[in-house]
């Protein structure tokens, strides 16, 4: 495309015409090219997007400042933007939360039970876990635990990371979710089909002392409740 316009310019130069309005063009084909670049980082992430994703996509921070200003882009934190036009979304605040991690948090715990729609937890807080060497302090109504997921323990969706079903469920025991939430969380994803109740019992052998003790008897309430 380039190619074709300087082509162009070259043979108005060499006719003598004014060449303004081709170094216009040129300007907006970067403009264009920017705008779809960034859209490119927004359309999977809900709208959002970093300030470094969006200078990688050719907007200088002046030019970042700028379109702030104007209200093109919402400014939602430090270095975290989201298109003005783009519609709210169930999951905006993982998504958030997300880049504000760099994209290493991965949602879990009480948060991911409700992400997958097992128990009826509507958490006030946000639960998330990120790697042990993480080092940013969360803000108020950031939980995070600090452990190594194995790639076979997430699931991707739309601009976040969540914890499979299953990892979910033994996070819960592990951090003493009440036994009835548990076994509701059982319950609903083995209706679900998410888990089977053999996968539960089988994976509870990875679990020791309390955590072991809880599983089992929230294995067994869901049970009697099927």
């Amino acid at each position: 495309m380039y190619f074709y316009l300087y082509v162009f310019l070259a043979s108005s130069i060499a006719k003598g015409k004014n060449i303004c309005y081709l170094f216009a063009a040129m300007a907006k084909m970067d403009s264009q090219d920017a705008r779809r670049r960034l859209y490119e980082f927004a359309v999977s992430q809900g709208g959002y997007f970093t300030a470094a994703q969006a200078k990688a996509a050719g907007y200088p921070k002046q030019l970042q400042h700028y379109h702030a200003r104007r209200g093109n882009w919402v400014r939602e934190d430090r270095g975290i933007y989201r298109l003005w036009e783009w519609p709210g979304g169930s999951y905006d605040d993982l998504i958030r939360w997300t880049l504000w991690s760099r994209g290493v948090a991965v949602v879990s715990h009480e948060s991911a039970m409700a992400v997958h729609e097992i128990s009826d937890l509507m958490p006030a807080r946000i639960y998330m876990t990120v790697p042990t060497g993480f080092r940013k302090t969360p803000p108020p109504g950031i939980v995070l635990y600090r452990d190594a997921l194995d790639p076979h323990e997430i699931e991707q969706r739309e601009g976040f990371r969540v914890t499979t079903p299953l990892r979910t469920i033994l996070d819960g025991a592990r951090v003493a979710v009440y036994t009835e939430q548990l076994a509701r969380a059982i319950h609903d994803a083995i209706r679900k089909g998410l888990l089977s109740d053999r996968q539960i019992q089988t994976a509870m052998e990875t679990l020791r002392g309390l955590a072991a003790e809880r599983l089992y008897h929230a294995l067994q309430e869901s049970r009697r409740a099927a």
